[in-house]
Formats: structure tokens, C-alpha cells, sequence
């Protein structure tokens, strides 16, 4: 198995164990209430997450540059996250 496949397969890992937690919450207590579609939002909101800092620490080189875009991406991730969970802008993507 390639270095590559390797990392893809821990970020695809990674992803569903992140993933187990609210299913596992849901079995135990009625506060954790997720359907389908916040299963399938959340993994793809992860992949993108994963897959993105593994393209930015390999593309990159340089330190400074490979930092930058590394805040940037992950500021972009967090105000979708914030938007998608309680919608502090109001845009179409806002939650409850």
C-alpha cells in the first residue's frame, strides 16, 4: 500500500470515528437527534476537512506559505461549521 493510500484510508478512518460519536450519543440519551442527511452533511463537511489539509501540507513547501493557507482554510471551515450549526450570518445554510 502506497504512502497515499495510506493517508487516505487513516483521513476516511478518522472520518468515521468522528462520525460514531452522535451515533453512538443517539443510543443512550434523546438530546442527541441527528437524521440521515446530518450524517451524510457532516461526513462530507469532514472529507473536505481532511482531504483539504492533506492537499495543502503537500502542495505547499514553503512553512510560511503551507501556515497561511492552512489558517485560511481552516477559518472557512469553521465559519461554514458555525453558519451550518446555528447560522450566525443567516445565510440559506443557517441551522436552528
Amino acid at each position: 500500500m502506497t504512502v497515499d493510500k495510506k493517508r487516505q484510508t487513516f483521513i476516511l478512518m478518522g472520518i468515521c470515528v468522528v462520525l460514531l460519536v452522535p451515533f453512538v450519543a443517539m443510543q443512550f440519551t434523546n438530546e442527541v437527534n441527528w437524521k440521515i442527511g446530518d450524517f451524510i452533511v457532516g461526513a462530507i463537511l469532514l472529507s473536505i476537512l481532511g482531504f483539504g489539509i492533506d492537499f495543502i501540507l503537500r502542495k505547499f513547501k514553503n512553512r510560511k506559505s503551507k501556515y497561511f493557507f492552512l489558517a485560511t482554510f481552516l477559518s472557512v471551515i469553521f465559519l461554514v461549521w458555525m453558519e451550518m450549526a446555528v447560522g450566525i450570518f443567516g445565510t440559506l445554510l443557517a441551522g436552528n
